[in-house]
């Protein structure tokens, strides 16, 4: 067999191939590391500006700080609404791993009700994981000092510590002040279509009703931020910076509360509703729905319970001052007397005979007069003086439903008020299309008769009352009613509310001085209907007393209180002003189902609300 011949290596080509493979390895190499310092340089030069802030980002937290809302004061400077400091149990969810575990065993800690928990969990779902949520609000101090020794087996729970609002007041002012309460979903998204979202980040309450509601925007201030370093747990190491809130502006009201709680005094258990303006500037000096509740039950979450119990037929949670829709009666006489004279269907010196009805011309339906056997010849003074049904009775026939409504559409009727607070309504002032909107009927001349002496398809609320009296007295200047004189934050003062609506002209000016020197007799006069509930006063009072039909009773029957419910019984109204020569005060007083009428029932309670406002203000009789 032959042997196989040694293969001679050629070394110069194994040194070239070792060249070349090493240069290409050297090139690799060198690509690699100008890669890496090229994305060095990037990292350290290029994009320094962006991984510094996302590195800040992870140690630097920015935490909102929420504003003081402003306070709300009455108009002699009595504090009515407050903030005051209270401990509340919070969470961040996303901060907690185990979310039901850890509140069960934090209910063995601290007392936590169900409903507690699941008004908690209502709030997750319809907030960012990352914002912090009440569980638990207005913590005592043992609870605290619990919590605050356990708190490191909760990651993601505090105690925060911050003010809330309280009223002092109670159920005095509910209805004028509205309330704050919890920051609900559809109120976040609005606040996200008005671009205020921002403002609300460190905001669990808002306005709700009344003067809250509808000053929030003054009365919020502007959220504030904190900028502090955490470590890699979240805990705040230090602080790096602060930009302070702006408070809110504090509100001084026109109401006053010693006036205020005179009438709730007046009240009493009955149903109804007081209203004082100061026909000067249309400020309202007292604004009191009976009966009324509690609203500091709302700031820190209502129960059901709670909430149930408002829900009864007194309607508590109804302003009946501007949302009470009642039979104005015979409160509109003096009005609708202006109007029979401007239209030239009476003089002063007309008379007409009473025989204790009226009868349209070939009907056979008699309207009565609330005197049976009449009040004989009456003209147009002792018509408002002893409140004469049928006098007013022939004057709304002549009239007509159309000149009634056009002229008492200028004094406010069956439109909204103007007054700062959104809980109002506009009430009825019935009209033919409104007639025919409403009912597909067309408009009988008997509708008008009972229009006549405020009845009928007429309703009103009580501030439309005393704001149509309040034109009447300033012989048509309209002052719209408002509750806030003035917005005050630090030195800077915002005077609201100077502006006047139309006024209404008067063809005869001297009709004005009819209607006022009858209402001045209604008072003065012992044949007037509210002689007796004045009788003796130091001041000079004048008005209107007022009785409204609640059911109708029929034709030939008298009205006995004593056979008829509670609830069908009659409304007593009065509307009246003082001092006479030069009125400073105007009230509207109804009071629902009772057994006599305005000049026995509401007068009384004017008389009251009269009689303490003018030893808080005394006349000065020297100017007089």
């Amino acid at each position: 067999m032959l042997k196989k011949r040694p293969t001679i290596r050629d070394h110069s080509a194994e040194a070239n191939l070792f060249a070349r493979r090493a240069f290409i390895g050297f090139i690799f190499v060198v690509s690699l590391i100008g890669i890496l310092l090229m994305n060095v340089y990037n990292l350290q030069v290029v994009d320094f500006d962006t991984y510094k802030t996302r590195s800040n980002d992870n140690r630097i937290k920015v935490i909102p700080v929420a504003p003081n809302r402003g306070l709300i004061y009455d108009r002699n400077g009595v504090l009515l609404a407050e903030n005051r400091p209270v401990y509340n149990l919070e969470v961040v969810p996303e901060d907690v791993e185990d979310l039901t575990q850890s509140l069960q065993q934090l209910s063995k800690l601290i007392p936590i009700t169900d409903q507690q928990t699941k008004e908690f969990l209502e709030d997750i779902r319809n907030n960012r994981r990352f914002k912090s949520q009440v569980l638990k609000s207005r913590l005592n101090e043992q609870e605290v000092a619990i919590f605050s020794v356990n708190q490191h087996k909760f990651p993601g729970f505090s105690i925060e510590a911050r003010l809330s609002r309280h009223y002092p007041y109670g159920d005095t002012l509910t209805h004028a002040l509205g309330y704050v309460a919890k920051l609900n979903k559809k109120e976040l998204a609005e606040l996200e279509i008005d671009g205020q979202a921002t403002n609300y980040r460190a905001t669990h309450d808002i306005g709700k009703r009344g003067i809250e509601k509808y000053y929030e925007e003054q009365l919020h201030g502007i959220v504030g931020s904190q900028r502090v370093e955490v470590n890699n747990r979240g805990r705040v190491l230090r602080t790096l910076s602060v930009e302070p809130p702006v408070p809110g502006q504090d509100l001084v009201l026109t109401l006053d509360i010693g006036l205020q709680q005179i009438a709730q005094h007046a009240l009493k258990d009955t149903r109804g509703a007081v209203i004082a303006i100061d026909p000067k500037d249309g400020g309202i000096l007292a604004m009191y729905s009976n009966p009324s509740y509690d609203p500091n039950l709302f700031v820190h979450g209502i129960s059901s319970e709670d909430y149930k119990k408002l829900l009864n037929e007194d309607r508590p949670l109804i302003n009946r001052v501007t949302q009470g829709r009642y039979a104005p009666a015979s409160t509109i006489k003096p009005h609708l007397a202006i109007l029979g004279l401007e239209e030239g269907i009476v003089t002063e010196e007309t008379e007409i005979w009473d025989p204790g009805f009226f009868q349209i011309p070939n009907v056979d339906h008699k309207w009565r007069d609330w005197l049976r056997w009449g009040h004989g010849h009456v003209n147009v003074y002792r018509a408002i003086e002893e409140s004469c049904d049928t006098y007013y009775y022939r004057i709304a026939y002549k009239l007509g439903i159309s000149k009634i409504a056009d002229f008492m559409d200028q004094f406010g009727f069956g439109d909204l008020s103007g007054i700062d607070i959104h809980e109002e309504t506009t009430a009825i002032l019935p009209t033919v299309d409104w007639k025919r909107a409403r009912f597909k009927e067309n408009w009988w001349p008997g509708d008008t008769i009972s229009v006549g002496i405020g009845q009928g398809y007429w309703t009103a609320t009580p501030i439309q009352i005393a704001n149509s009296l309040s034109i009447l007295v300033n012989r048509g200047v309209h002052r719209q009613p408002h509750l806030v004189q003035v917005a005050r934050q630090e030195e800077n003062i915002t005077q609201l509310f100077t502006e006047e609506k139309p006024p209404v002209q008067l063809k005869n000016p001297h009709h004005w001085q009819i209607a006022l020197d009858a209402m001045h007799n209604t008072v003065t006069k012992t044949s007037g209907t509210a002689h007796k509930a004045f009788k003796g006063v130091t001041y000079d009072p004048a008005g209107k007393t007022g009785t409204a039909q609640v059911v109708s009773i029929a034709q030939g029957e008298k009205y006995d209180a004593k056979k008829l419910k509670e609830r069908h019984r009659d409304n007593a109204v009065y509307t009246g002003f003082a001092p006479f020569d030069d009125p400073q005060i105007v009230v509207a007083i109804i009071v629902e189902n009772q057994k006599a009428g305005g000049g026995s029932i509401a007068a009384p309670i004017a008389r009251q609300i009269m009689d303490y406002y003018f030893s808080a203000y005394p006349l000065d009789t020297e100017a007089q």
